[in-house]
């Protein structure tokens, strides 16, 4: 058994002042703490987790109520008590085991412990007036928004100046220029499903190695269960796993042991979609942006030994990062180095068989894993992105063979850098594309044609991601 710490609220208070307040990208602030006190309770970390993770998530929403509640607007408050009262309004929105009189109680304390002893008062009258009001405020359990842009708020009981858009944004704590893009580009039933599948549980998809035996995978899969970890087959992979945990990654059973590495399905399907069975003789991969490594050791894998990969990224520390996780995976096929993709190294020209370009990108696709890009990013920012994205596709180009494949994959939804950067190149580079059908699973086979697939949270069971199978002439 873990052990309890003092007050897992402060660690909750601690973690939204470095992600809200001090701009941490709010994986990295979670998974730092998960580390830190792995010695904890596992119900106390399941705590700790949510209550960032929801926080996060309903940030919008959140708001919403508290500045109808409160005198004073959220952007005039201390910081510290901003995000008090967010993560103490989360618990009452969203968490029934948690009594009423708990949450107040404990957000007065902390107030007084954290030097603001003078503003008890008004966080205690604040929560329990939202708390006395809650079922009045709350978007739960309301019917489903009908389609159409006649609708107004006056219609669901809420301000009569209460567009479509500023409902969708409050309801499912999205800004607004984000739901138009998705509405526009991608119809309103995606919408819907990419909206509702981004506030539901977030499960971690393991790839376990395909080497293991089925007596070693049975066995890995009852020390997940005797761990008290939920666990469910993808119905997409057979070597991918969904679990529903609160622990670090680092204490899961097999973890130290390289039993498995933490990877999406769908940045599963991009080693699939290389087609590495088709080419003969030793097979050289680059992954031009590799970190934190999971494609690159898939692809590793898929080459039973035989053949090459080359990971690369831009900075020390991400290389570092990878050497870490294929070090503890054991794939001994990988060189790992530090280089920049937007410069060319003539070197490689014309060397490898198979490219992989995952590109940085807008994130839009990891948002129910990262809450805090909803928030970061923006529409200019979407553009410097595409540049971004050209100029490092004008070099890696050079890289493939004659003959030779590239996969250009983002974890986005946005035309912008998925099918349009795809149109663009194809336009611009003797690139084609290949039909992705034969790669993929047979859940996904008539979303894969044409030489793209995009895949929705919500709609598919896995990340928003994109995927281009590109053959060079």
């Amino acid at each position: 058994m873990g052990t309890k710490v003092e007050n897992t609220r402060e660690l909750v208070l601690d973690m939204l002042m470095e992600i809200l307040e001090q701009g941490v990208y709010s994986h990295l602030v979670i998974r730092d703490v998960l580390d830190k006190y792995d010695y904890m309770d596992n119900r106390d970390k399941a705590f700790v987790k949510r209550v960032t993770e929801g926080t996060l998530e309903r940030l919008i929403e959140i708001d919403y109520y508290l500045d109808q509640i409160s005198r004073t607007p959220v952007s005039k408050m201390k910081p510290l008590i901003r995000n008090l009262m967010r993560m103490s309004v989360y618990q009452l929105l969203y968490m029934d085991s948690v009594p009423e009189h708990a949450v107040c109680n404990e957000a007065v304390k902390l107030a007084a412990k954290r030097g603001y002893g003078g503003l008890s008062g008004f966080v205690n009258g604040v929560l329990r007036n939202l708390a006395r009001n809650r079922q009045r405020l709350s978007f739960q359990g309301e019917n489903e928004l009908l389609e159409g842009e006649n609708f107004s708020g006056a219609e669901k009981g809420l301000c009569p100046e209460m567009g479509k858009y500023q409902y969708l944004s409050i309801k499912y704590s999205m800004p607004q220029w984000l739901i138009r893009l998705w509405m526009v580009t991608y119809g309103e039933e995606i919408t819907y499903f990419i909206l509702k599948g981004l506030l539901k549980p977030q499960p971690l998809t393991l790839r376990f190695r395909e080497s293991l035996s089925t007596k070693e995978r049975r066995q890995w899969l009852a020390s997940l269960k005797k761990a008290a970890i939920k666990t469910e087959e993808h119905p997409y992979l057979p070597y991918a796993v969904r679990i529903w945990s609160g622990a670090g990654i680092r204490s899961l059973p097999g973890y130290q042991e390289g039993l498995f590495t933490v990877q999406d399905v769908s940045s599963m399907l991009v080693a699939e979609s290389c087609g590495l069975h088709q080419i003969a003789g030793q097979p050289l991969v680059l992954d031009v942006c590799a970190c934190p490594g999971g494609k690159a050791m898939h692809v590793a894998e898929k080459l039973s030994g035989r053949g090459k990969v080359i990971a690369r990224d831009i900075s020390e520390n991400k290389v570092s990062l990878m050497r870490d996780n294929i070090k503890r995976m054991g794939y001994e096929n990988i060189r790992v180095q530090v280089h920049d993709a937007a410069v060319m190294d003539e070197s490689l020209k014309e060397k490898a068989d198979v490219v992989l370009a995952d590109l940085p990108c807008s994130g839009l696709g990891v948002i129910g894993k990262k809450r805090d890009i909803k928030y970061r990013i923006t529409q200019e920012e979407l553009g410097e992105l595409e540049k971004l994205q050209r100029r490092i596709l004008n070099v890696v180009w050079r890289y493939v063979k004659p003959g030779g494949i590239l996969i250009y994959s983002t974890c986005t939804m946005n035309p912008g850098e998925n099918e349009k950067m795809t149109e663009w190149f194809t336009q611009n580079y003797p690139f084609e594309r290949e039909e992705l059908t034969p790669f993929l699973p047979e859940a996904l086979r008539q979303e894969g044609k044409n030489g793209m697939l995009q895949l929705f949270p919500g709609y598919h069971l896995t990340d928003g991601f994109f995927i281009a199978r590109l053959r060079r002439r």
